[in-house]
């Protein structure tokens, strides 16, 4: 294989609007897996190009000028499916082979409210000229490189890439209403993560808050203390995809929930025990037990609706400080522990078993303390 040959640039979305007119725009996807996205996929690009939000980069190959015709005409190398899914939005006459059962979409409400639901003849024309106007970042390949030096170039590409974690294929395959709850959540907590010690820049690279916060989120709608498999965390994503009701409501329980613990424990938490990963869970699920209440275990007299929604209670000095003081008793006397919450305390599994043995344990003690009767448990 040559050096290979080509250059880097930008075009508009108006550029493959009007090659695609033009008949200059080739969009046979030979070089790529013939995957055809979901509505979700094609929402939640328009809603990244309306935002100006980069997308990977665009691989298209120079052909030969045709002599008869003198137009020049490139090929869509990598980003078949991209650019597909923008043409069927702004202008889907231009497919030849489009097909409204498979190729028409709206961008959804939980992705963008202002478009949700529109054609793009029907936004408003400065958002019109937003998405026409969107730049993709674009590699343009030698119309004297064969098709055997494009393969070789992709197979080398793909060497490289590290296997994918779960949580980062789910953000590959899903695009609905959890997921967008559960990155949105796991965005806002994003220096709440980084203080308590929880995820290093690594980890948040490899999105595990995402699947943390993925986790707790089922915890609240379950309203249950339970094992979370990564078979089961797809099974959420799938559930809702289209609709979560009361997601609003779960998100201020989430936020509301955090906030208090970083008011109370932000000095506490990084050198604590429930800094692990395998135990923030936990300590989670205390402190939103104190405030809301789960199903398999006394409710709070916290858990108050109103009007403008719920009542979330802000822990009381005396309450954050006897928790302070049952955690370092767990650290620092496991001796006077049961065996099942130490071996809970000590085991790497993330289990029901383990977790509710030491979520058991921590409301017992605050239910045994004196100042338990400031709040309902």
């Amino acid at each position: 294989m040559s050096s290979l040959e080509y250059k880097k640039t930008f075009f508009k979305v108006a550029d493959f609007v009007s090659w695609q007119s033009n008949k200059t725009l080739v969009l046979s996807p030979k070089f790529q897996r013939r995957s055809v996205w979901k509505a979700g996929a094609k929402s939640y690009l328009i809603d990244t190009i309306v935002k100006n939000l980069p997308i990977p980069i665009i691989f298209l190959r120079d052909k030969p000028i045709d002599i008869n015709t003198m137009k020049a005409v490139r090929e869509v190398i990598d980003g078949q499916q991209r650019l597909r899914t923008v043409l069927s939005f702004v202008k889907p006459e231009l497919l030849d082979d489009y097909d409204p059962k498979k190729d028409e979409f709206f961008v959804k409400r939980f992705h963008n409210e202002d478009i949700s639901g529109k054609a793009f003849q029907n936004l408003d024309p400065e958002i019109q000229q937003s998405i026409l106007d969107y730049e993709f970042s674009v590699h343009i390949l030698s119309p004297r490189i064969d098709d055997r030096d494009v393969i070789e170039i992709f197979r080398r590409m793909n060497s490289i890439y590290y296997k994918l974690n779960p949580q980062e294929l789910r953000n590959s395959q899903y695009f609905g209403v959890f997921k967008t709850l559960a990155y949105r959540l796991a965005e806002e907590c994003l220096n709440y993560w980084r203080s308590w010690n929880i995820y290093n820049d690594d980890d948040i690279a490899r999105m595990k808050e995402v699947q943390l916060t993925s986790e707790l989120l089922i915890m609240i709608i379950n309203e249950d203390i339970e094992s979370t498999t990564e078979n089961k965390i797809d099974r959420f994503y799938e559930q809702y995809d289209s609709e979560l009701i009361h997601q609003e409501e779960v998100y201020e329980k989430f936020m509301l929930t955090m906030a208090n613990i970083d008011n109370g424990f932000k000095d506490f938490l990084p050198r604590s025990i429930f800094s692990q990963k395998t135990k923030i869970y936990v300590f989670f699920a205390l402190i939103y037990q104190i405030l809301f209440g789960l199903n398999q275990y006394p409710k709070s007299s916290t858990k108050e609706y109103l009007q403008e929604g719920y009542l979330g209670l802000r822990l009381t000095h005396e309450t954050i400080e006897k928790i302070k003081k049952i955690c370092q008793t767990i650290e620092n006397n496991k001796s006077s522990l049961n065996p099942d919450v130490v071996k809970a305390l000590e085991s790497r599994r993330e289990g029901t078993t383990e977790r509710r043995a030491i979520f058991n344990y921590l409301l017992l003690q605050l239910n045994n303390s004196e100042s338990s009767s400031e709040f309902i448990l």
